[in-house]
């Protein structure tokens, strides 16, 4: 995450318009390395949370309230008792470090009036949070740093505060752009990315690829390997770039995974020049409570689902291995008929073999070539016996051949039921959709229940992902097996459409008809669906079955979510996240 100098600028510079002349009213610390500040500014409450903790360092307004500890840390009651009631008189940066400074004058403990100073250090594993007195002493800090654990600058109380060691880049606005490709450093940097970053102070390595792909020349590229036109095009990006800082001409956003908007990769304080996903906020402060409340929610999503998963994946290597063994059994019974053969050819030329015979060649007379071939005998068996004996072999290898046929069936089918759970816990976007999994695999014997669930009450069902085609109609998808089932066999009419992804798991979609005719666009959007909610998601030219209601079945025994269908036609579709998003969501 580029929580760089440049979204300090931002960040400070925002927080700065909103807090400052504001009083800070409260103080909680929620997290040991998080503390929020309560402050009124302009007739209005604002939630202030600086963090540091090592993965997610911050510091941003919030609308989000975090259960605080019954007893306030000693931390807490320290801040409390400095800065509460406090004016906040200035938020400020410096040299385009990530170390923020909230200056609040307060009343001492002989009632004058003082300056505290609250330093927030972004700076990933190192991150902390220090509160100065006004001769920029340390008062206290969340994390403690003595000189067994830093050598160069310890962070413990009534040790004069001093900053991080400096780096030795330019500042954006002494930055002559026209120069960098003369910089000493030009000639030692490894690539264009390289050569920016080791430049110029505040810049990450995102800050410099977005400045790259603005120019139109990859970030990898050697330096040494640029023409003049290339550079000349860096210079001018670079340029547009500085301008945009120097003048704070901010637009705040979050690159995310898809334009589902829930699963955010990156924050920053631009639009971005790569071909991402993004969305632009108001406020940066808005768009890092909202990058980091989806962060957690899908941290704590996939923190829950995690036995589940494991769960599903450890069956499905188990039933993978059991279809390997399987098939090597099938394998050594593949020549069972010949056993037979060798059997009836024995019985009919048994007069004509003498006992005590290594082999015996006799002509095959069910071959259409009337070809002869050799027989291995058992020299002290009798001819007889050693007809028996190949009986008894083809029968041994014909049960084996029945039941192992009849348990790779179940185990192909289990294993196709596991990859469709699996489908579905990565479409998870809620607790009670993971719990309905969870409950099925408890039904099905995956998971044993335990008493805290068997008395725990039973949510409402979550319903079916719900779109309006182009044309009107109602399209319903189902987001687990037990709603398949409940969508396709109980909720949907026998004149329905009926649609799913040929041999691959995925979600039942249904296209309410009410009796009338499908036009080739909504079964085309509604294929789209049911190939983008399937595992063949990312793959081209899906082939998506469908038929009416009337014509699908679920076998008996069959666990849920698995059904067979006739009387079917195919379309191929693509499922692009565009065409998708085209198809209005009612949810």
């Amino acid at each position: 995450m580029p929580f760089d100098g440049i979204v300090t600028k931002c960040i400070v510079n925002e927080l700065n318009a909103l807090l400052a002349g504001g009083r800070v009213d409260k103080v909680f610390q929620p997290e040991a390395d998080e503390i929020v500040l309560l402050i009124r500014s302009r007739s209005q409450n604002y939630r202030l949370v600086a963090s540091a903790n090592a993965n997610y360092p911050r510091l941003h307004i919030t609308t989000s309230q975090k259960e605080n500890p019954p007893t306030p840390p000693v931390f807490c009651m320290l801040m409390r008792k400095h800065l509460a009631g406090g004016k906040l008189l200035d938020i400020s940066f410096h040299d385009y470090e990530r170390v923020i400074s909230i200056n609040v004058e307060s009343v001492n403990e002989l009632g004058d009036l003082s300056v505290k100073r609250l330093v927030i250090e972004i700076m990933g594993k190192h991150s902390n949070i220090i509160l100065l007195n006004s001769e920029g002493k340390i008062i206290d800090s969340i994390k403690h740093v003595d000189s067994d654990i830093s050598s160069v600058r310890e962070v413990m109380p009534a040790r004069l505060y001093c900053l991080p060691p400096a780096q030795n880049k330019e500042l954006p606005e002494n930055v002559i752009p026209d120069e960098i490709f003369d910089h000493p450093y030009a000639s030692e940097a490894k690539n264009l990315e390289s050569l920016i970053l080791n430049i110029i102070k505040g810049f990450s390595p995102y800050t410099c690829r977005e400045i790259c792909a603005a120019a139109g020349v990859a970030s990898k590229s050697p330096v040494n390997a640029l023409s003049v036109d290339d550079k000349e095009k860096v210079v001018l990006a670079l340029k547009d770039y500085l301008i945009q800082i120097n003048n704070s001409k901010f637009e705040p956003c979050i690159i995310y995974q898809d334009k589902n908007f829930l699963k955010p990769i990156e924050f920053y304080c631009f639009s971005p020049k790569q071909p991402v996903i993004f969305k632009k906020y108001p406020l940066l402060s808005v768009a890092l409570d909202e990058y980091y409340s989806l962060r957690d929610t899908n941290e704590r999503l996939t923190q829950k689902m995690g036995d589940i998963v494991k769960v599903v994946k450890n069956s499905i290597d188990r039933c993978e291995k059991k279809i390997a063994l399987f098939n090597d059994k099938l394998r050594e019974v593949s020549d069972r008929e010949k056993l037979q053969l060798y059997g009836e050819l024995i019985t009919a030329n048994i007069y004509c073999i003498p006992n005590g015979s290594k082999s015996a060649r006799v002509l095959n007379y069910y071959s259409e070539n009337e070809e002869y071939i050799d027989i291995p005998l058992n020299e002290h068996k009798s001819v007889q016996e050693n007809a028996q004996i190949y009986y008894k072999q083809y029968a041994k290898a014909k049960s084996t051949y029945l039941n192992v046929t009849q348990q790779l069936k179940d185990t192909m089918a289990e294993l196709e039921y596991l990859k469709s759970v699996q489908i579905m816990l990565e479409n998870c976007s809620s607790r009670q959709e993971i719990d309905e999994i969870r409950q099925e695999l408890i039904d099905q014997g995956y998971i044993r229940a335990s008493s805290r669930n068997a008395k725990k009450k039973q949510d409402k069902p979550t319903p079916p992902l719900e779109y309006v085609s182009s044309d009107g109609f109602q399209i319903l998808v189902g987001k687990n097996n037990k709603q398949n089932d409940l969508l396709t066999l109980k909720q949907a009419a026998s004149y329905d459409i009926w649609l799913h992804t040929k041999d691959a798991p995925g979600s039942h979609v249904i296209i309410r008809t009410e009796r009338r005719e499908v036009p080739d666009s909504t079964l085309l959007e509604a294929s789209i669906l049911a190939a983008y909610h399937s595992s063949a998601k990312m793959s081209y030219n899906v082939p998506v079955d469908y038929t009416t209601v009337k014509n699908v079945k679920k076998p008996s025994g069959a666990k849920p979510g698995m059904v067979i269908y006739e009387n079917f036609k195919t379309v191929y579709v693509t499922p692009e996240e565009d065409k998708v998003l085209k198809i209005q969501n009612k949810q």
